[in-house]
């Protein structure tokens, strides 16, 4: 069985030197406004994987008023996500990330961001898309206001894993 999820995610920007970028630190003129580390790449991704299982969205498992995630790695987020597909017997096929900012540009980065994003999955380099677009100055995202993502992931079941070789 295969599943599809879809997620989004926006931010707002705010003061900072860098943004989170699909675990990887980017370097820009301002930070984002969030609970955790804003990584919308990432946040997006944890939608996607969720929804594809069934099994919610962010603010149900992460929620912005848990303390516990004040400041927290968005990765923290991918693994904990992955470990409920795991007991689900999902496995993630493959992932296409898309960026939608004025700034900051993605070009210099999109390697080494989809490098970290494979890894953080457990797939190939190959199974990881990443793209971005610009708003043409268009709307709050042209005006430098903020940034989104979306992620698309496919899914599909495992087998169970026999306990004690039984």
């Amino acid at each position: 069985m295969i599943r599809v999820g879809s997620g989004y995610d926006v931010h707002a920007f705010g003061p900072g030197d860098h943004v989170m970028l699909g675990g990887v630190r980017v370097e820009h003129s301002s930070g984002v406004r969030a609970h955790s580390d804003g990584d919308v790449l990432l946040h997006a991704l944890v939608d996607a994987l969720l929804g594809a299982a069934a099994l919610g969205d962010i603010g149900q498992h992460f929620p912005d008023t848990d303390p516990q995630w004040r400041g927290a790695a968005s990765r923290s987020f991918v693994l904990a996500v992955l470990q409920k597909l795991e007991q689900q017997h999902w496995r993630v096929v493959n992932v296409d990330l898309t960026l939608l900012a004025q700034a900051p540009r993605i070009a210099p980065h999109r390697e080494t961001i989809r490098v970290q994003v494979a890894t953080l999955l457990g797939v190939p380099t190959s199974c990881v898309n990443l793209k971005a677009t610009t708003p043409e100055h268009l709307g709050a995202f042209g005006r430098g206001e903020g940034l989104a993502a979306m992620a698309t992931v496919l899914i599909e079941s495992v087998p169970a894993r026999p306990v004690n070789g039984v």
